[in-house]
């Protein structure tokens, strides 16, 4: 007899809301338990402080995960100014405190200055890991280990309100930027010091802000549908984005069933108006099923790359 699976073959993309005061993973795990997923996983981290979008990815949607990991990020952060913390944000404990002699001119010329890429040291309470652990198991235990700085971008930083020792901005950024760095790094040019109180992700690539979901609204409908004496699934899953949302910004190319079928066990093949090069998202036939995501190989044939095996979503127990 086959080992029964642990869940069920969900697949597919969700966007959560994540609350303040929980770990990404601790979102992640609460999600998968009410959908009762087999697998599952999120798209980078957020620090517990902050809130906001964490696309989780679901069943095959979970190979597809690192596409997410390498797009662009909007946040919302509010920062205080006068206080540095050894964290970067209110988390922290405070390290240094100075006056602040700060005008909105001032302010303005220094978060110019962190327009467009530059190079960005990770701090030290950050997932980044070393040697197999974090960096922020080894800043608890006090030990300082060297990082090598990394290529941001900075799209736009605005200002969007200064009030008292408050700052407020809006920042669209590139993957692996830290926003408690930059706003560390604000404090320090303006001589007065800086942490983050609140910091809110407000965009993961092209998904949008209305599309988030709150766990409380999950557990709401998981609640329903007991009452309801209905299948969960009838409630939660119509939540779910397509798989190929992950790569919605890869170029199309769509194939004959023929050709598909060739692609979906491993073999290159020739597509008439196929780009040049690079990755390209593979869907098949006029529907457009979503089949994986393929390159271009040196021979101009569209290459698979990462693919979706298809499988019925309740199979029966081998005998």
């Amino acid at each position: 007899m086959a080992r029964r699976r642990k869940g069920r073959p969900v697949n597919g993309v969700i966007l959560i809301d994540k609350p303040t005061g929980i770990t990404s993973n601790d979102t992640l795990q609460k999600v998968k338990r009410i959908y009762f997923a087999e697998k599952a996983g999120h798209t980078g981290a957020l620090d517990p402080l902050a809130t906001g979008m964490l696309p989780l990815c679901f069943g095959e949607a979970t190979k597809f995960s690192q596409f997410l990991l390498d797009s662009d990020k909007r946040y919302r952060v509010v920062a205080k100014l006068g206080e540095r913390t050894n964290t970067s944000d209110s988390d922290g404990e405070v390290v240094q405190t100075r006056e602040v002699k700060v005008d909105r001119g001032q302010l303005e010329r220094c978060i110019a200055k962190f327009r467009g890429t530059t190079d960005q040291i990770p701090s030290m309470f950050s997932a980044l890991k070393h040697q197999g652990r974090p960096l922020y198991e080894y800043a608890r235990e006090g030990i300082e280990v060297p990082r090598e700085s990394r290529k941001i971008t900075v799209y736009s930083i605005e200002l969007i309100r200064f009030e008292g020792h408050e700052v407020e901005m809006e920042v669209h950024c590139s993957k692996g930027t830290y926003i408690r760095t930059i706003t560390d790094d604000l404090g320090e040019m303006l001589g007065c010091g800086a942490h983050v109180t609140y910091l809110r992700r407000t965009g993961v690539s092209n998904y949008k802000y209305e599309n988030m979901v709150t766990i409380e609204h999950l557990e709401a409908l998981l609640e329903q549908a007991h009452r309801d004496e209905i299948a969960p699934r009838e409630l939660l899953d119509p939540l779910l984005m397509p798989m190929d949302s992950a790569v919605q910004d890869l170029p199309e190319v769509n194939m004959i069933p023929e050709l598909a079928d060739h692609v979906l066990h491993g073999q290159p093949v020739q597509v008439f108006g196929a780009p040049q090069d690079g990755i390209v998202r593979m869907t098949s036939g006029e529907d457009r099923l979503f089949i994986g995501v393929g390159h271009i190989d040196n021979d101009g044939r569209v290459a698979p790359k990462r693919l979706v095996v298809f499988r019925d979503e309740v199979e029966e127990e081998d005998k």
